[in-house]
């Protein structure tokens, strides 16, 4: 299946997401090229959104639908380095999509919350990790997580795309976005229904688009 016919399985289950669809498309092919590129995927959400976080980290950086086994040259890099580990290594670890929750790091975010401020905690993370043409995932259903705001500035300045994935209204953090894709929902729980089948059509189409039938 082609990674447009999953969009529009998609669209098909869930007819309220078919205003968004374009959003949805060029979110998608964002994140596309940053991997293409040998980029990665930063992510940051709050309560429910920093679950979504790592449940989409969980889904790209193993094999979602795919098995992803490694191309031969790296199992036999592998198998050179130790030949009995590197063979179970190279039979067992897949290829991965660079993706990094930034609800993840609770030591990092304590220190920083505890010494300097706790808005700054993702900002902060996304001026460790974030290089130019990175991407940051903002999760925000209401669009005015201050602390999100905050990441997506830095993201900016850093050169990194900005896809802010929130309620309908888009909140403050559209503005911040280089690309808003904005549920057409405006309560909480009704906007993270939605996000839950939009993030694994993502991460089904990225499968697709970069690992496609060798991957098995």
């Amino acid at each position: 299946m082609k990674p447009e016919q999953h969009l529009e399985e998609l669209i098909g289950r869930y007819p309220a997401l078919a205003p968004v669809q374009g959003s949805l498309l060029e979110a998608c092919g964002a994140m596309e090229g940053c991997f293409r590129r040998g980029g990665k995927l930063l992510i940051a959400g709050n309560g429910g959104s920093a679950s979504d976080s790592q449940h989409i980290v969980a889904e790209l950086m193993k094999g979602f639908e795919k098995q992803r086994a490694l191309p031969e040259e790296k199992k036999r890099a592998l198998r050179e380095a130790d030949p009995v580990r590197g063979a179970a290594l190279g039979e067992s670890l897949q290829r991965a999509l660079s993706a990094i929750a930034l609800s993840a790091n609770t030591a990092l975010d304590t220190a920083f919350a505890n010494d300097v401020d706790p808005l700054l905690c993702y900002a902060q993370q996304v001026n460790g990790y974030g290089r130019e043409g990175d991407v940051l995932l903002a999760i925000s259903t209401s669009g005015n997580s201050e602390n999100i705001l905050y990441a997506a500035v830095a993201a900016r300045a850093a050169g990194m795309r900005v896809i802010g994935f929130t309620g309908a209204s888009g909140g403050k953090l559209a503005a911040l976005s280089d690309i808003a894709v904005r549920m057409p929902e405006t309560r909480t729980s009704h906007v993270q229904e939605l996000q839950m089948p939009v993030y694994h059509c993502w991460c089904r189409m990225l499968e697709e688009a970069l690992f496609g039938e060798d991957a098995g």
